[in-house]
């Protein structure tokens, strides 16, 4: 998603890794328990990138999944299954209430400022149905290596000097990303008038399970109780909620 025409352009920052795309929408699968609820299902991906996470929905042998996807700009590398719209800014061509599942992946910390970010919420929350589900992700802004530009600590400085280090350590010119931080992410929701689950330790697990099921770091997370994990809840690099109204 873009800024407001008057700021400054940002870049799409798309994943192209197909591989990591469907991995993404297993995770969201179940942390919805989407399997459970009843089909067929209308769903919007907002900012849908390489188009692998509409694809996996919409051609779900179980789901039947209706999909809808939008993005600023196109960079889609699978096209089937799905119906696609460019958009300019964070309003969306839809109806209120249209759909089951709202999906926003490492979108919000694109579209602007603050008041931008809130309308995006805002948009999620309109065209939602009243017993929908959403999934949200953003980069934690406390992430030790910033994952649009690869740069150690980047989102921890003040915002007066991110475009200077981007510029020292030759990564580009200007920060064109706003990741949030956990108690600022949850505020912004209440206000839109959502409902939430902070779903980061169960993500956390589900990506070891997911990505590296025979690893020893996934046996070793398996046995490891939530009350442990819950404390880094607020360092671990994505935020990720499920949301609804």
């Amino acid at each position: 998603m873009s800024m407001q025409p008057t700021e400054q352009a940002r870049q799409p920052h798309a994943v192209l890794d197909m591989p990591s795309r469907r991995w993404k929408a297993m995770k969201i699968h179940q942390l919805l328990g989407l399997t459970s609820r009843a089909v067929p299902l209308r769903l919007l991906e907002v900012g849908t990138g390489s188009g692998g996470i509409a694809h996996y929905f919409g051609t779900h042998p179980d789901l039947r999944c209706e999909v809808d996807a939008v993005d600023v700009h196109d960079n889609r590398m699978i096209r089937d299954g799905y119906r696609f719209q460019l958009v300019t800014d964070t309003k969306l061509p839809f109806e209120d209430h249209s759909f089951d599942v709202v999906i926003s992946n490492h979108v919000i910390e694109h579209v602007g400022t603050e008041s931008d970010q809130r309308e995006h919420l805002r948009e999620l929350r309109r065209v939602m149905k009243p017993d929908g589900l959403g999934y949200l992700a953003v980069p934690n802004r406390w992430m030790l290596v910033e994952p649009h530009y690869r740069l150690a600590f980047l989102s921890w400085w003040p915002h007066a000097w991110r475009d200077t280090y981007l510029r020292i350590m030759n990564k580009g010119h200007v920060y064109d990303c706003e990741p949030l931080e956990m108690r600022q992410l949850e505020h912004l929701l209440v206000g839109a008038g959502f409902r939430y689950s902070n779903q980061c330790i169960e993500a956390w697990r589900l990506t070891f399970d997911i990505e590296r099921p025979e690893a020893s770091a996934t046996r070793l997370m398996r046995k490891i109780p939530d009350a442990l994990l819950k404390p880094l809840r607020p360092i671990i690099p994505t935020l990720i909620y499920r949301i609804w109204q």
